[in-house]
């Protein structure tokens, strides 16, 4: 079985963001590159399912980025991915979320899965939407916020995620699956891990490799980011004194009254 995970390079989620006056993209120079925290939790599930799988299960990291953070991918390598593809192209700069899920899956079928398994946000988009955007270009069936995975009988058994509890889904493979941040802890990777992954794979792969029909990068996406704003500073707070729970409590619903929310 072939396990495929997605994974975006991010700024580093504890430096300070800022976006540039001029391009309104994020600026990604001047910080450290790393893996996608989501991601690591993707990466962690498939692992888990290669170790119970066993056999010639394999995991491959994919990632669309620029060449020169080809290396960052290593992490992924020494927490015990097999190999790794990386897309990268000039043209694919600006892309925005449709742009980038209909490149990454022309990229994916190329690359080919039986399970493909991506983190459900992103630290520095966080729209959530390119998991769903994969599974339709991909055409597969889409399962998320998996907190425990098996493969039984050729098909994906998960405990599902949800706000009151869990649900049991079963689906057919080859399908896409995101993962919760309840699946387990991402592993450190080892010693041993660190300087086997310097001698593990990343292939290039390219715009021109892809076959696309339509346009990607800036030109061909769909959103544009018109404007932006740091949001307005907190005012202080209203302290309300109250002889006793009853004055209290009424002072509370006349406040919320007043602005209409009850």
């Amino acid at each position: 079985m072939k396990i495929v995970v997605t994974v975006k390079l991010v700024p580093d989620p504890n430096a300070e963001k800022r976006i540039d006056n001029g391009t309104k993209r994020l600026v990604r120079t001047g910080v450290e590159t790393v893996l996608n925290p989501y991601d690591e939790y993707a990466l962690e599930a498939a692992l888990q399912l290669k170790e119970k799988a066993g056999g010639d299960t394999t995991v491959t990291v994919f990632s669309m980025a620029p060449e020169s953070l080809k290396e960052t991918l290593r992490k992924a390598l020494a927490m015990g991915a097999d190999d790794a593809v990386l897309l990268s192209d000039a043209g694919l700069e600006g892309s925005d979320v449709w742009a980038s899920s209909y490149a990454i899956s022309h990229a994916l079928k190329k690359v080919g899965f039986d399970l493909l398994i991506v983190g459900g946000l992103s630290d520095d988009g966080s729209t959530g939407a390119t998991p769903g955007g994969l599974a339709e270009y991909l055409q597969a069936p889409l399962v998320t916020n998996a907190r425990k995975a098996e493969i039984v009988d050729g098909k994906l058994k998960i405990e599902r995620e949800t706000d009151t509890g869990y649900q049991d889904v079963t689906a057919p493979l080859p399908c896409v699956m995101t993962t919760a941040l309840t699946f387990g802890e991402p592993r450190y990777a080892s010693l041993k891990g660190i300087m086997g992954a310097k001698k593990k794979t990343i292939a290039a792969m390219s715009v021109s490799d892809l076959g696309l029909s339509h346009a990607v990068g800036q030109s061909g996406s769909k959103t544009q980011l018109l404007s932006f704003a740091p949001p307005p500073v907190r005012g202080k707070g209203q302290v309300i004194e109250a002889a006793d729970g009853a004055s209290g409590a009424k002072a509370i619903f006349d406040f919320l009254k007043e602005r209409k929310l009850v």
